[in-house]
């Protein structure tokens, strides 16, 4: 058996690896480090892609419920925007109601997705089935009060 056969790790194959990476690493340390940073960032476009928000706001949600924390947030936004679209028009005062009422509930589903983050996944699965449910309710009626559905 020769010296260094079998993966054997020598006291001079160790060296020569050391002197290798002295040598190349600095050359090749700046390429990998581009290499990495341009693979997070598309990471981060997928995900964003996938929760369907901006690049910015992909940190704020996280975990496996962060894709109901993405809805909810989308939610609360059009329901700012249902307000503001119908204010001084008639019915007003239904609108303003709708919007107060959906956000309570919005808060409780937020509240519901952190809550299922700790449970075991059985359960989490079944609390996310209810709030994405509840999600679709909400959703459909805000739908319908912009005008979209019938």
């Amino acid at each position: 058996m020769r010296k260094g056969e079998h993966g054997r790790v020598t006291p001079g194959n160790a060296k020569k690896v050391v002197g290798v990476t002295r040598i190349v690493g600095p050359v090749v340390a700046p390429y990998l480090a581009r290499a990495a940073a341009t693979a997070r960032e598309g990471y981060e476009r997928f995900r964003a892609r996938r929760l369907g928000v901006a690049v910015e706001d992909v940190s704020r949600f996280t975990g496996r419920g962060a894709a109901l924390h993405a809805r909810i947030a989308g939610d609360a936004t059009a329901l700012e925007n249902l307000l503001a679209s119908r204010s001084g028009n008639e019915g007003e005062e239904s609108v303003r109601s709708f919007v107060e009422s959906s956000r309570q509930r919005l808060d409780e589903l937020s509240g519901v997705v952190r809550a299922a983050e700790r449970m075991p996944a059985a359960r989490r699965r079944a609390a996310h089935r209810a709030v994405d449910g509840e999600l679709g309710r909400i959703e459909d009626d805000l739908l319908r009060r912009f005008g979209v559905r019938a």
